[in-house]
């Protein structure tokens, strides 16, 4: 019967990559492969197992935050947010960088989708950068580094579904997440900041830039700071439940348009319909990955996999490693909602029998997808820049822009691995404050 589990992966992997729909791919193979082999009756308990993922209060913060997240760029904060920083740091060499290193970050805080804040950046910040004389390949790493901090920095989404995966509580999954996400944040600075003291044509500052307005500074930087604390801090010390926070953080992205009058019933009526469109493809690929999910156990899959590792006697050290190495691979052809719901339920058993802590193994993976999204030649947010991107800029720019970026994330990587207490010292620290440990 193990076999088959193993056909089920051969015959699933050419699928995807043939472009067939997830969702239905996933559902398809879950019904051939369990038919021939069980019988119909296998998925007898399915449809109780779809009512509980639909019913799932954890993950209803899903929909709410891709809502916040659109209603946000609809309002144009980002845009309002770059040229504020830029007027603040961009007297100095590598000061627009910087600042769309802090602008992709506020947005990773306030959007959780990677794409979106790709796109965003690449729409707004590259074509500036590029008219302030940056070097092409600087200006392309920054934009889609700075992009994908929204994989890591919370509220993000893949963290949400790890959490949920790994039967982690979201809030210490957010709070894991915040230590890694700003080692990322300041090194990325660092970097900008060696290489525009090295050489500042590499990064030249603005020589006629107005002198900033302290009002306007003070309208698009603080009351985005303000959502992301209320949202971020009522989770932090127990206020708020992660759903009931993205709620505020929902309300609080329409009360940010209202305040800028970009809220309208056309505006309103677009951000629902997107966010219906996305959320409801997250769950469709969950559904189709709970089938083939039922169908791999059944199999003896995940006994499979435990058997393996335990024969080959690389312990613990040697799974992550190896199960490292499997995710960040396949982060090159397969989204992270793909790899969360297909990958990591057959890892996260194995983890366990091993006695490594689930909330740091979902950091790991979380840190791994961010860096496979960047690695070319097939990194997702290297097509959502290049998408966007000005004619001028080639493919070789993008590589090369991001190649130092992809270091430091292994760096952080490796440092995680090494120095676990820098993932669980902020969760336990917060649940000591909060009287549950």
């Amino acid at each position: 019967m193990e076999i088959w589990a193993v056909l089920m992966f051969v015959v699933l992997l050419p699928a995807l990559l043939l472009g067939y729909p997830v969702a239905f791919t996933l559902g398809a193979i879950a019904i051939l492969f369990g038919t021939l082999t069980v019988g119909i009756e296998i998925f007898a308990l399915l449809p109780y197992r779809i009512f509980g993922i639909m019913t799932n209060f954890t993950l209803l913060a899903v929909p709410l935050f891709i809502f916040m997240g659109i209603i946000l760029d609809k309002s144009k904060v980002a845009e309002e947010l770059l040229e504020s920083l830029a007027k603040i740091l961009g007297r100095s060499p590598g000061g627009l960088a910087t600042a769309v290193i802090l602008v992709g970050a506020m947005l990773a805080a306030s959007t959780g989708v990677v794409g979106a804040t790709v796109v965003t950046l690449g729409v707004i910040a590259l074509p500036t950068m590029l008219k302030h004389k940056y070097d092409e390949s600087l200006a392309c790493g920054t934009v889609a580094a700075s992009g994908t901090l929204g994989q890591v920095i919370p509220p993000s989404i893949v963290a949400i579904l790890l959490a949920d995966i790994m039967g982690v509580p979201v809030g210490r999954m957010f709070m894991a997440t915040l230590i890694p996400g700003l080692f990322l944040i300041g090194a990325y600075i660092l970097y900008i900041q060696y290489l525009s003291y090295k050489n500042p044509r590499l990064a030249p500052s603005f020589q006629t830039i107005e002198p900033p307005d302290l009002a306007a500074l003070s309208k698009a930087i603080l009351p985005p700071i303000a959502l992301i604390f209320a949202v971020l801090g009522s989770i932090f010390i127990g206020i708020a439940s992660p759903t009931e926070a993205a709620a505020v953080g929902a309300s609080g992205a329409l009360v940010l348009a209202i305040m800028r009058n970009r809220l309208s019933l056309t505006s309103l009526s677009e951000g629902a319909i997107e966010a219906t469109k996305l959320t409801s493809m997250v769950f469709m690929i969950l559904i189709g990955a709970t089938a083939f999910g039922l169908v791999f156990k059944a199999l003896g899959g995940d006994k499979l996999v435990a058997t393996f590792f335990s024969s080959i006697g690389v312990g613990a050290t040697g799974f992550i490693l190896i199960s490292m190495m499997i995710i960040f691979i396949l982060g090159f052809f397969l989204d992270f909602i793909e790899i969360c719901f297909i990958v990591v339920p057959i890892f996260e058993p194995v983890a366990r029998q091993l006695g490594l802590d689930p909330l740091w193994f979902a950091i790991l993976i979380a840190m791994n997808l961010q860096t496979s999204f960047l690695t070319p030649p097939f990194g997702f947010s290297l097509f959502y820049l290049k998408a966007v991107a000005p004619k001028q800029i080639r493919a070789s720019h993008i590589y090369n822009g991001v190649t130092p970026f992809i270091l430091i994330q292994l760096v952080a990587l490796i440092l995680i691995i090494t120095f676990p207490k820098t993932v669980t010292w902020l969760p336990d620290l917060m649940d000591r404050y909060n009287g549950l440990l």
